[in-house]
């Protein structure tokens, strides 16, 4: 065996080693994510979907007193962050199903767009006019820049921020891509942005 095939076997077993750790992560998180549901509701059931952008997604249905199904997704990077983090991770995730629940008889994930026009008509006329809503009446009566931009790294962006903010970083920019993951995952997009325009405040010490 030459040098190059014992480097090769190597490299091989070590990202053998690498998958089943990743393995065992999702398997531990999922598990996690289920406990931590069943701390505020009785009828719970989770699977995890591969995102071909994104990873894994852990796909969460919980079941209220009428016996109606809510579904709600969560990323792993930010259930990994949850879990090893400060705070309480069962009440955050809990908020997204209390959330759901205020609209009665259910509510499973969207249907995804089945082709280009259904994606582009359901950015145009739910994202879009969502994520404007939300951070312009977050803010009022301050005036906020909301709208779509491109940006040469990740494409299509939905940008937002500070006119009034003339120094330093006034606008956030999040890939539309991203923003429409969590809308299918009956996430609100516009939190991402709402996260960032807070973020923007902060460092220029705007309350």
């Amino acid at each position: 065996m030459d040098n190059n095939e014992t480097k090769n076997a190597s490299s091989d077993g070590q990202e053998a080693n690498k998958d089943e750790k990743f393995a065992e992560l999702v398997k531990a998180v999922h598990h996690n994510g289920l406990v931590a549901l069943r701390m505020h509701f009785d009828q719970v059931e989770g699977q995890v979907l591969n995102q071909d952008v994104y990873g894994p997604v852990f796909a969460f249905r919980v079941k209220d007193e009428a016996d109606d199904g809510y579904e709600c997704g969560f990323f792993l990077r930010e259930l990994v962050a949850k879990f090893q983090g400060k705070g309480d991770p069962s009440e955050w995730m809990a908020s997204f199903f209390i959330e759901l629940m205020k609209t009665k008889g259910g509510q499973a994930f969207p249907k995804p767009p089945a082709n280009e026009t259904e994606a582009k008509a359901l950015i145009d006329n739910v994202l879009v006019p969502q994520c404007i809503k939300a951070v312009t009446e977050e803010f009022a009566p301050e005036q906020v820049h909301a709208g779509l931009a491109w940006n040469q790294e990740h494409g299509p962006v939905f940008e937002t921020g500070f006119p009034a903010i003339r120094d330093g970083n006034n606008v956030c920019a999040i890939p539309l891509h991203l923003l429409f993951t969590h809308l299918l995952l009956n996430r609100d997009p516009a939190d991402l942005l709402l996260q960032g325009l807070y973020k923007i405040r902060e460092e220029h010490g705007l309350q």
